[in-house]
Order: C-alpha cells, then sequence, then structure tokens
C-alpha cells in the first residue's frame, strides 16, 4: 500500500500544532506587511496580523515560493511514496497553478488538488483526504474523489465593515461611503472560485437570517437534503470569537440534530473585509 501525505496551505485553517497533531503539513502563506515580508503562525500571529489591519498598514497577500513549496514535498518523499496537495481555490489565488506546473517534475508522485475551496471548506477537505489516505486509498484516486466533490460547499459571510472592501479597490468609495450611511450589512459568497456579492441586509439578525436560509436552501436543494449524517455545519470570523458562541446557540435552534464547528476565516480572506465579520459553511460529506 503506497505511503500518502496530505500538504495544504494555512488558508485551511489548520495551524502549525494541528498540523503536527494531524500528520500533515501546512505551508504558510506570506503576507508582505509595509514592504517586509512575513508567514503566517510563523512570523506572524493572527492577533498581529488584526492589530497592523487596524493600524492601517499596507498589507497584500502573496503564494508560497517554488522554493518552498519544493521543499517541503522533496522532505516528506524521503519517508512518503506519494503526496496530495491542496491549495486555496484557484480562483482566488494562483497557488494551485504554481503547484500545479511544480508537480510535473515529480513523475506523478504529487498530486496537486484543484479543489476550489478555502477556510473551514478547504480544512474539510484536507479531513476527507486524511481519512482517504488512512483507508489505502492513492493519491491520483483522492484528488479525483476531492475535484468531484469540489463544488458541494458553500460560505455565506456577513461584514461589519466595508472599509477594507473599499481599500481593496473591491467597491468604490461612493458605494462604501453609502453602504456605512445605511449601515448596511453585506452578506458574501463563496462557491467555488470566487467571492462574490449575496445580499445586503440592514441589521445584524437580518444578515444572520439570510445565511441561515441560504445554507438551509443549499442543503436542501444541492447537497440532498438537511440531513446532519451528511453535511458538515460550520461558522468562520474574523476575530469575533463572542459573536460566533452566539451564532453557534442560535445555528443550534435551527438546525438542533448538527455538530457545529467555529474557526476563524483564513487570514487571506480577512485582509480584504477587516474584522468582525460572521460566515457560516457547509459542504457535503463524501459517501
Amino acid at each position: 500500500m503506497s505511503k500518502v501525505a496530505i500538504v495544504t496551505d494555512s488558508n485551511s485553517g489548520i495551524t502549525q500544532n494541528q498540523a503536527s497533531e494531524l500528520g500533515i503539513s501546512v505551508i504558510p502563506m506570506p503576507f508582505m506587511i509595509n514592504d517586509e515580508m512575513y508567514y503566517e503562525d510563523i512570523t506572524l500571529t493572527r492577533s498581529e496580523f488584526y492589530s497592523r489591519l487596524q493600524d492601517d498598514s499596507s498589507i497584500s497577500t502573496s503564494q508560497p515560493s517554488p522554493e518552498a513549496v519544493m521543499g517541503i514535498w522533496d522532505e516528506l518523499l524521503k519517508d512518503y511514496n506519494e503526496i496530495v496537495h491542496i491549495p486555496m481555490s484557484s480562483g482566488l489565488s494562483g497557488s494551485y497553478e504554481t503547484a500545479l506546473m511544480l508537480s510535473h517534475d515529480y513523475d506523478g508522485k504529487v498530486q496537486v488538488v484543484n479543489n476550489q475551496r478555502i477556510s473551514v471548506t478547504q480544512r474539510q477537505s484536507v479531513m476527507d483526504a486524511i481519512n482517504l489516505a488512512s483507508n489505502g486509498t492513492c493519491a491520483a484516486e483522492i484528488k479525483d474523489i476531492l475535484e468531484q466533490d469540489k463544488f458541494n460547499s458553500s460560505i455565506y459571510i456577513m461584514l461589519d465593515t466595508l472599509y477594507y472592501l473599499k481599500k481593496g479597490g473591491r467597491i468604490t468609495p461612493a458605494a462604501a461611503a453609502l453602504g456605512t450611511i445605511l449601515k448596511l450589512k453585506p452578506v458574501l459568497q463563496i462557491q467555488g472560485e470566487k467571492l462574490d456579492a449575496f445580499a445586503k441586509a440592514r441589521t445584524v439578525s437580518q444578515a444572520k437570517s439570510v445565511m441561515m436560509s441560504a445554507i438551509r436552501k443549499d442543503m436542501s436543494e444541492r447537497f440532498g437534503g438537511v440531513i446532519p449524517e451528511n453535511i458538515t455545519l460550520m461558522i468562520a470570523h474574523t476575530q469575533n470569537d463572542e459573536a460566533a458562541e452566539s451564532l453557534k446557540k442560535e445555528l443550534m435552534e435551527e438546525f438542533p440534530e448538527f455538530n457545529i464547528y467555529i474557526d476563524h476565516l483564513s487570514l487571506s480572506v480577512a485582509c480584504h473585509i477587516g474584522p468582525g465579520s460572521l460566515a457560516i459553511a457547509c459542504t457535503k460529506n463524501l459517501n
């Protein structure tokens, strides 16, 4: 039986400590802050990131260098026969294309998954890959299974502020100003490749209701029904722990038979939407 290693990046939300416990490798995502390079969970903690974000530092995201990616692969292939590499969505970063190009020099030993996921849904793909590998599935088969399943996920995100979307040029200053005056709580969605607008709400309560309804609709119409055995339900947030716990209580009333996992949205997403956001996500479990 082939011995398969699992590799992902820190956009999955999996920390270095958690990676050690799971027996996988996590490549830290690089961030340029005021012209200096930092690496998530290595030289940049989550609290430091948000502190710099709120200090209005210049922050931009990048992708891991080819040397960093190949360095991890080369080290793993000393002990493993094959690697499954699960980067963030190809629609949100060039990490997938770079890794795929690099894998061509590894004679099929490295399988790069075009997973179209990020944050808690990407994490779920990693957990699925771990389970498949432990059951003897080879790297190529794991890649095929995850890619067939890639669109069976949803994330809906309520923003606390429009400032960071405006700063990143994703909305105009006029639209941001109008939204702020009207106290809008925009809800964004990640369905596969892109971060898109989904709805506008006037209150936090209304935004939560919009997200819950959207998740329920996805479960019913896309994922085979509101069935706890078939769905993984998750909450994610950007530096908003207390509100996330409160949302969990509300979700448990709406979906009483589900176990609900809470985690932080990846810093790459937080960079564009700022602190204070809340998200509801779900994935359809592998058969």
